[in-house]
């Protein structure tokens, strides 16, 4: 929180905030809230690049970023707040900068670290609320347990492809995360942004969405998303609000509580720590150089594409047989058991969910590609092109 003797707004400030000042619903004493009021965003990606340059803008006068990561060219494509000068930047530097350079009148907090369970309260003791631009089940459940024992509302935002979701979990006055979703899915059962695609322009609607309903709860305005489960959908351009209640038997926000501390959930989920990649034993993966003598050799061997379909249309490997991760469960009759099998993505990540299902169903001699095709592409083959 800013001091309250510093609450007076400057000339600078009137004129920046002058169409705020116009709107009975926030007028002078509005913007004096926000100016008094911190949030913390965790997450400086797709979500939180919208979210932070509008409450940056709306004069929140101390904002908190929280992520891990570099700046990436494949960001580029959605994450609004970074510039390709920034690529290989930490992303809450990069964020900061643009932040400060929209208006020099707040303060950002730039926390180069992963949110976890040991540092969590650390971090959100001096923020009024949590906005989410993550986009994993450890740091949701992270979140929504910190809110809910902090007594603080929790901003939720999610997207895949083309849809978008966007709710108010406060547990002080209505049900958190865990009412909705008690427990996070099976490991691998739900794809990633980064394996299946996020249309550019939809992390702009859901984080400019979840700034509004922190500007709303800051000014004490409107009606917030509590209890309210909002549903967009980009490709039909609908919008669809779903009432949620209170689960009375919630573990941490029900009568009789059982989650009363922050655990470790990385374990708790049942995923690799943040930041890392779906790993597997070293003799479960086979370097690209590795696989270029092999395919040279005179063995059999079944290259397995688990990509999608449109994927293809970037790059391929010659000889591969496409059956997409989702599909596989049911068409292992397409692949032989007792030959090697060498299955590849775009990263590695899905490859390696593969190789385990294969194992689990039987299949003895089968590796995932290290890397994958962008892997093989920076290796072995240069023709073959990265994405």
């Amino acid at each position: 929180m800013l001091n309250p003797s510093s609450a007076d707004l400057s000339q600078a400030e009137l004129l920046r905030y002058s169409r705020h000042l116009l709107i009975p619903e926030v007028g002078l004493e509005g913007q004096r809230k926000l100016r008094e009021a911190s949030v913390l965003i965790v997450g400086t990606g797709g979500l939180g690049s919208p979210a932070a340059l509008y409450l940056a803008a709306a004069g929140v006068g101390h904002i908190g970023l929280v992520d891990y990561d570099l700046v990436d060219e494949s960001n580029l494509q959605r994450q609004v707040i970074h510039s390709t000068e920034a690529v290989d930047q930490p992303k809450v530097e990069s964020a900061r900068a643009r932040m400060l350079s929209l208006n020099p009148f707040i303060q950002v907090d730039a926390i180069n670290a992963v949110l976890t369970a040991d540092n969590a309260r650390s971090i959100a003791a001096d923020y009024d609320l949590f906005l989410d631009g993550s986009d994993n089940f450890p740091t949701r459940y992270l979140m929504n347990d910190l809110a809910a024992l902090t007594g603080k509302p929790y901003i939720y935002g999610s997207i895949f492809r083309f849809e978008g979701q966007v709710s108010v979990f406060d547990a002080q006055r209505g049900p958190c995360y865990r009412c909705l979703f008690p427990e996070p899915p099976p490991p691998g059962s739900v794809p990633t942004c980064a394996e299946g695609g996020v249309f550019g322009v939809l992390p702009g609607t859901i984080g400019t969405m979840q700034a509004t309903e922190a500007i709303k709860l800051i000014l004490g305005i409107g009606q917030p998303l509590i209890g309210r489960l909002l549903i967009y959908d980009a490709l039909e351009m609908t919008v669809q609000t779903v009432n949620l209640r209170k689960n009375p038997h919630c573990k941490l926000c029900g009568s009789h509580p059982e989650v009363t501390e922050l655990v470790d959930y990385e374990q708790f989920c049942g995923i690799p720590a943040l930041g890392q990649l779906h790993t597997l034993p070293e003799e479960q993966e086979i370097s690209p150089a590795a696989l270029a003598e092999r395919i040279s050799g005179s063995q059999p061997l079944t290259l397995l594409d688990v990509r999608e379909p449109v994927e293809l249309q970037v790059s391929a490997l010659p000889g591969a047989v496409n059956i997409p991760l989702g599909e596989l469960s049911a068409r292992l009759t397409e692949l032989p058991h007792n030959a090697p099998i060498v299955a590849f993505c775009r990263t590695g990540v899905r490859s390696a969910q593969a190789v385990s299902l294969l194992q689990s169903a039987g299949f003895v001699d089968v590796v995932s590609l290290r890397g994958g095709v962008n892997a093989w592409s920076e290796q072995v083959d240069s023709r073959v092109r990265r994405y």
